[in-house]
């Protein structure tokens, strides 16, 4: 297993190996000393699974209180996964890294409590699962504009996006930033 840091203090990428042969694959997904050699400490309490097709784009979403720790992998299918650093006072704050994941490499990112989350399906079709470390609440959703060009997260261009109409709508970086209750 390999770990990759990200240039966002925190965010990892999690790269492990993949045995094959003629039969398909075996892969370890998660072990609970990669989380003690980053410094993650915390249990998981929920799982989440999303089926998308090729050009589903979705976020940029965080919850507020008490906020997520996520990992995410993509079990069936490739997706570019993006994060954006949303905690005032990270010299990286507004700044965002993306890595691709899919069923090929199997990697997994470790996305900190203070980031927001989206992914743009680049495959026919993807299952994206997410390992949370609090409930997910309704209440203490939030997220901003995809396309801020503010944040200028580059997503591909030579994908016809679909995106849902509260992610269309969703405020920009500048009129959430003064009320981001994460602090680095």
């Amino acid at each position: 297993m390999t770990i990759t840091r990200l240039d966002l203090p925190g965010a990892v990428v999690f790269e492990p190996t993949v045995h094959r042969d003629e039969r398909g694959f075996f892969v370890e997904t998660l072990r609970s000393e990669w989380f003690d050699e980053v410094g993650h400490v915390g249990e998981w309490v929920q799982d989440n699974h999303s089926r998308s097709a090729k050009g589903v784009l979705r976020g940029l979403h965080y919850q507020t209180h008490p906020g997520q720790v996520k990992l995410v992998r993509c079990a069936r299918g490739r997706i570019l996964d993006v994060i954006v650093d949303i905690r005032r006072g990270s010299p990286t704050f507004g700044r965002w890294a993306s890595a691709v994941l899919d069923d090929v490499d199997h990697r997994s990112i470790l996305i900190p409590i203070g980031f927001a989350h989206g992914f743009v399906v680049l495959s026919d079709v993807a299952d994206v699962v997410y390992r949370c470390s609090a409930y997910y609440d309704p209440a203490t959703e939030a997220g901003f504009r995809f396309d801020d060009p503010e944040v200028g997260v580059e997503w591909p261009t030579d994908l016809d996006l679909t995106v849902s109409d509260r992610d269309r709508v969703a405020p920009t970086f500048a009129a959430v930033r003064d009320g981001l209750p994460f602090v680095f």
